[in-house]
């Protein structure tokens, strides 16, 4: 196991400034979908649906790729995810219900900001609208 661990850290050294780029990229989306979704529930809760609660997980690294980093929103067996790859790519995942294949994806290079703020906007109004049709 140590000979393992060895060279598989050794193999992995090599990303750990591209993964920790790719950390930040996922700290920054995280902040701007916080704000979105306090805004959300404010403007639900004022309308008299405060019940419309949507959960949201810290940055962590990415359940299926050790190069990335993901967080994820889920309502109920709803789910949107971010995830922040280390060769430089942001992908939008969802919505979907949770057990159910996942998809679909918008895949954008970290310097397509405009871009990214766009289609973020719509990614989160799709998942939003799912999670909270009966």
């Amino acid at each position: 196991m140590e000979e393992v661990g060895r060279q598989l850290g050794e193999r992995e050294a090599a990303h750990v400034e591209s993964l920790a780029g790719a950390r930040r990229m996922a700290e920054q989306l995280h902040g701007v979908v916080v704000g979105a979704i306090d805004a959300f529930h404010a403007a639900a809760a004022q309308a008299g649906s405060p019940h419309l609660a949507i959960e949201m997980d810290s940055p962590r690294l990415d359940d299926k790729h050790v190069r990335s980093v993901e967080f994820g929103l889920r309502r109920g067996r709803h789910r949107a995810i971010v995830t922040v790859k280390a060769k430089g790519e942001v992908t939008f995942v969802g919505p979907f219900r949770q057990g159910k294949t996942e998809g679909p994806c918008q895949t954008f290079p970290f310097d397509a900001d405009q871009e990214i703020a766009r289609s973020l906007g719509d990614f989160l109004a799709g998942f939003l609208e799912e999670a909270a049709t009966p």
